[in-house]
């Protein structure tokens, strides 16, 4: 549901709490644009980037952006907007770190994987706004940002707000009577959507982003879970029809667990269609999963397919592709030398 944004009369200081590719990426976008911006992250990226700059490296150019960088969330404390892209695995504690340092007017917007971060973050008294995030990015090494493809948002608010007062973004808490979700998309986030277009960002609106957060999280699990246990690209997976077959069942199964969910999806045919397209634009990209198991870490798979596997059991839903992608990934995190 889109409409006319709201055009940004000054830029809102930004914190990024989780500085990896995609809180790279954006805030690097925000701070080329004007906005004074930290980056919250890991030791290693803070050092290059206080020395060198972030290396932006992109398809047809490679720039060095300045911008601020800490370790500590101490930058949340001043922030108009924080942009939230921990690992979903880190939400809650992510949530419980930040609850209490949030100004009462600031906004915050989850860009993470995954369909309930917001409702996470929710019960830990942050009422965040929701985003779906489509860039293909890695961080190669440290202070090094590698974008592949793409670099855009969908902005909107998780269904109701129950508890939090007006349409402003201060932080509360839940009460027994529940809102209904809006028509129209909230105010806060045309007013965060606007930031991003004026940083080269297209960002669509959605009054309930619920089916979006579904459909990001079928493209997800048609392409992550393969592309890390194949150690393949996009295009590479497109090309084999056994992959595409299996990446058909596994959107198949993930359909009818949201639809027994209440979530409103197109059919799977549909979203496989959107699964090839979106395969031919990144042909070059591999998943995060990937990037993750390539570096011994902990991957999001309970978020993408084990998810979908979970929710399934528990709505009588047989989900068999999800399960097993699920299960081999998580063999392969415990692989020796992992």
């Amino acid at each position: 549901m889109d409409g006319p944004l709201m055009q940004p009369r000054s830029w809102p200081r930004v914190a990024v709490y989780g500085a990896g590719a995609v809180g790279c990426y954006f805030g690097a976008k925000l701070a080329e644009a004007g906005a004074p911006v930290t980056l919250i992250g890991r030791a290693t990226h803070v050092q290059a980037i206080r020395r060198d700059g972030l290396l932006f490296d992109s398809p047809g150019t490679t720039r060095r952006v300045h911008v601020g960088a800490e370790t500590t969330p101490d930058a949340v404390r001043e922030a108009d907007l924080v942009l939230f892209s921990v690992k979903t695995r880190d939400t809650d504690e992510g949530a419980r770190t930040l609850a209490p340092l949030l100004r009462a007017d600031a906004l915050l917007v989850s860009l993470q994987n995954g369909v309930d971060n917001v409702l996470r973050l929710r019960e830990a008294g942050v009422d965040a706004l929701g985003a779906v995030v489509y860039v293909a990015a890695s961080m190669p090494a440290p202070g090094h940002l590698l974008h592949a493809g793409r670099g855009d948002l969908v902005i909107g608010e998780y269904g109701a707000r129950p508890g939090f007062a007006g349409d402003q973004g201060a932080p509360g808490h839940a009460i027994a009577s529940p809102v209904a979700a809006a028509a129209q998309p909230s105010s806060r986030a045309r007013h965060v959507a606007a930031w991003f277009e004026g940083a080269g960002v297209p960002s669509r609106l959605e009054a309930d982003l619920r089916g979006e957060l579904w459909t990001k999280l079928v493209m997800n699990c048609a392409f992550n879970a393969i592309s890390g246990l194949g150690r393949a690209r996009y295009g590479a997976m497109l090309d084999d029809a056994q992959v595409r077959a299996l990446m058909r069942e596994a959107i198949g199964e993930c359909v009818a667990v949201a639809q027994g969910d209440g979530v409103a999806l197109a059919g799977a045919d549909v979203l496989y269609e959107a699964a090839m397209r979106l395969g031919e634009a990144m042909r070059a990209a591999n998943s995060s999963t990937a990037q993750d198991l390539a570096r011994g870490r902990s991957t999001e798979i309970d978020a993408l397919n084990g998810y979908v596997a979970r929710r399934g059991q528990a709505l009588g839903v047989a989900t068999p592709v999800n399960r097993a992608l699920t299960t081999l990934v998580r063999l392969l995190e415990r692989a020796p030398g992992a």
